[in-house]
């Protein structure tokens, strides 16, 4: 019956997917993705959060392919950059680095970029594949929570900020705090009762997700760039020998393999991103490889090829949850999420019973913007190669622009812009002072989950905290989110000895 239910589903998706307007979107995304992902410090991130409001006019399935492209295609492209210049074109490319640098001081730049091209289509297939199987049966799993479930799955998704704080729990958790103070502004979704509206209409609706996220990875990060020096990077290598023959297959074939597999299992875990997929897939390569020739560090094909295949599987892994549960997998799901909501659709278990096409269009998407990636990696690599000297200081102040249409094309209105603008001041502030903004954005999304659903479940037991942790689901839960919480602690303490 499952089996049956997940083709229906996939010929479903495919209808809307293999439409002339959708397909053409995927590729236009994949190529913005690249084009921006191949120029250092233009993050996927940033890219989604300002070109997402461009998605309202169209249905959520093309909305979807449009973002779903640039998610993939710039995460892959981060490798270029990377491999020619020693400075990752987005922070999941870090780990290529390693062996990628390398290989490019050899004169073998062209082989870098080809396997990393193979090694990125191979994860990113992989895992889109697996969801595609293994979601449903959460989905499934999950359609028995109720609200003491959700309260503690939210509860488990704002224990993930710790872990995504950087180098200070501390600012990690103000930084979050800040997120879930934002997100009570509006009117209370118990009684309807305004919060901190100061008297001001257009605040009674809430703050724009999407405005301020617009505000924090778009205006902030030029802000910050501009703070920090934009400079020219020339590169002027030749590039040569990108497609990998046969022998480069073989070589690379267990380790993309192993690596794609573990890469789409951290990417479903909340908050663990690419940059960690890739820098555990890369480790365990190398712990594995032996005594590998050249050594990993020194342009081992192999070294590019894990943190390739473990960087771009965990995109895919990380709409486990956001599709199954209604928690970010990473900062780029969270602006998926707030895409959806725009529509009405509220991503969650439910999500695979109401619209069962939507969910399986974005899945057979994702897999076909892996096939243009590695079609436009493999033929367009001398072009992507030039990007790197685009001079970024053009490229800015359009990006300000898109910021000021996109938050007005929201609702129409100048209070979203003027919201837009004040996310950014503040993330500026704080990025300044080196506070991280994930997790602020996981206090916007998750904030008011855990919110209602407690309300909820306290009105329900009229008033005992009992039903939180009777419950087995609830209990679990909360056991894995104390675990999560302490475990950066001990690791930050352990570090210090």
């Amino acid at each position: 019956m499952v089996a049956v239910s997940v083709l229906g589903g996939l010929l479903d998706g495919a209808a809307l997917v293999f439409q002339p307007f959708a397909l053409t979107l995927i590729v236009v995304g994949v190529f913005i993705g690249i084009v921006m992902g191949s120029i250092p410090g233009m993050t996927a991130t940033m890219t989604v959060a300002v070109l997402v409001s461009f998605t309202f006019g169209m249905s959520p399935t093309e909305g979807m392919m449009l973002l779903l492209g640039i998610y993939g295609g710039a995460l892959y492209a981060g490798s270029i950059p990377a491999i020619l210049i020693r400075t990752p074109g987005t922070p999941s490319a870090a780990a290529t680095i390693f062996d990628g640098f390398p290989l490019s001081q050899r004169g073998e730049a062209g082989s870098a970029i080809g396997i990393a091209t193979v090694a990125s289509f191979v994860g990113g297939a992989i895992s889109v594949v697996l969801i595609t199987f293994l979601s449903p049966q959460i989905a499934q799993v999950a359609l028995a929570f109720g609200s003491p479930e959700y309260f503690a799955l939210a509860f488990f998704g704002l224990t993930i900020i710790a872990s995504v704080s950087g180098d200070s729990i501390l600012k990690g958790m103000i930084s979050g705090l800040l997120g879930m103070l934002i997100a009570t502004i509006g009117l209370d979704p118990n009684t309807g009762f305004p919060r901190f509206t100061f008297g001001v209409t257009e605040l009674a609706a809430g703050v724009q997700f999407i405005a301020v996220m617009i505000g924090l990875f778009g205006l902030a990060e030029g802000l910050n760039r501009y703070r920090e020096g934009i400079g020219v990077v020339d590169v002027t290598q030749r590039i040569s020998g990108i497609t990998p023959g046969l022998s480069d297959l073989r070589e690379i074939r267990g380790v993309t393999l192993g690596s794609s597999l573990a890469g789409s299992l951290i990417g479903a875990i909340p908050g663990a991103g690419g940059d960690i997929a890739a820098f555990v897939t890369y480790n365990e390569a190398k712990r594995w490889s032996g005594d590998a020739d050249p050594p990993f560090g020194e342009g081992n094909v192999r070294g590019v090829a894990a943190a390739e295949s473990g960087n771009n599987a965990s995109t895919a892994g990380a709409l486990v949850p956001t599709l199954t549960l209604g928690i970010p997998g990473d900062s780029v799901t969270a602006i998926l999420i707030g895409a959806l909501m725009v529509h009405g659709i509220r991503p969650g278990p439910g999500l695979f019973e109401t619209n069962t096409a939507l969910v399986y269009s974005i899945f057979i998407g994702f897999f076909v913007v892996y096939v243009v990636i590695l079609i436009a990696g493999l033929l367009g690599a001398h072009l992507w190669v030039r990007l790197i000297n685009f001079p970024a200081k053009y490229l800015w102040p359009v990006i300000f622009v898109l910021c000021v249409v996109g938050s007005f094309a929201l609702r129409g209105g100048i209070f979203d812009v003027w919201a837009m603008v004040a996310a950014g001041g503040l993330g500026y502030l704080l990025r300044i002072d080196g506070y991280p903004l994930a997790p602020m954005v996981l206090g916007l999304i998750l904030g008011p989950i855990a919110e209602s659903n407690l309300r909820r479940s306290l009105e329900l037991s009229g008033g005992s905290w009992d039903i939180i942790y009777t419950s087995p689901i609830a209990a679990a839960i909360l056991v894995l989110s104390i675990i999560s919480l302490f475990a950066p602690f001990l690791a930050e303490y352990a570090r210090s000895d």
